[in-house]
């Protein structure tokens, strides 16, 4: 089904006996949301409009909205706590930053246990290939080459997909209603210094000139913010912490994608470059 149809999520919570909600469901692809703003719109804050209000309805125990370290916007040195003014900079976060504005108001005007939570970027096996980590590794397992905008010196934090289902586990049991918790990790790569890395692992090479031979540099995306640092002090109190060395984790990943990419419908389509200078105005609806 769909959370942008009400009538089936209402249907839902009647037959279903639902307790716990865990919204994950989002447009997220930062890249297309340039393209299909109202889209991202429309899925982001109207379905999680009709979401939030089929569960407050139902009165279930707890709903934990999962949003991103995005909708604060870029930092070079200011790291985010959860009181951080949130400043968007792009479709996508700007759709997660008003579906957080209308969660936060069932727990201001009615007291519904929402909890939101707010994560650096997840990767491991199963990822669809559009992200960067699979793409850059489906690309160079055909190879091809990594395609990176602007200068590649943007840094993200790469959180092992494990640990962020440990942090969701731990909001579900220990989170409190009303509450906002950073799920962040300290581990950060420019992306490319994150292309070097996987042409390290899977071409086999140190050899910066060799290296430079798999990375295609491309015209940056209208924003794009150079740093996204979270302090997650607050999800450390309430006992978790990530566990998964890069690493290791980055092993399995590749693994896992030599052995299942084509398993996905259409793969080759997740990885094209997507265009980076569409205007957010949209005249057509979604």
């Amino acid at each position: 089904g769909d959370i942008c149809e009400p009538d089936f999520i209402k249907q839902l919570f009647e037959t279903e006996k639902v307790d716990i909600v865990l919204h994950f469901a989002a447009q997220t692809h930062v890249d297309l949301s340039f393209w299909h703003a109202l889209e991202f719109t429309y899925v982001n804050v109207y379905g999680t409009n009709v979401l939030v209000a089929a569960a407050h309805e139902a009165n279930v125990e707890k709903f934990v909205y999962v949003s991103t370290d995005e909708v604060y916007g870029g930092s070079t040195d200011e790291e985010f706590d959860e009181s951080s003014p949130k400043r968007p900079t792009n479709p996508y976060a700007s759709s997660k930053a008003a579906a957080e504005c209308f969660v936060q108001s069932y727990w201001e005007r009615y007291q519904f246990p929402v909890v939101i939570t707010r994560s650096s970027n997840v990767y491991g096996p199963h990822q669809y290939p559009e992200k960067v980590i699979p793409k850059f590794i489906s690309l160079l397992q055909q190879n091809r080459k990594c395609c990176i905008h602007g200068s590649g010196l943007q840094r993200r934090n790469f959180l092992y997909a494990t640990d962020v289902v440990e942090a969701f586990l731990t909001v579900l049991k220990e989170g409190k209603p009303g509450e906002i918790y950073n799920i962040g990790t300290n581990f950060e790569l420019s992306i490319t210094q994150l292309a070097k890395e996987l042409i390290h692992l899977i071409k086999k090479t140190s050899s910066e000139s060799e290296m430079e031979h798999w990375m295609d540099y491309v015209k940056d995306r209208p924003t794009n913010d150079l740093r996204y640092p979270m302090n997650s002090e607050k999800m450390h109190n309430l006992g978790w912490r990530p566990k998964v060395p890069w690493k290791e984790g980055i092993k399995k990943t590749i693994e896992w994608y030599k052995e299942n990419f084509h398993n996905w419908r259409n793969p080759e389509k997740a990885l094209e470059p997507f265009p980076v200078t569409e205007p957010f105005a949209q005249l057509g609806g979604p």
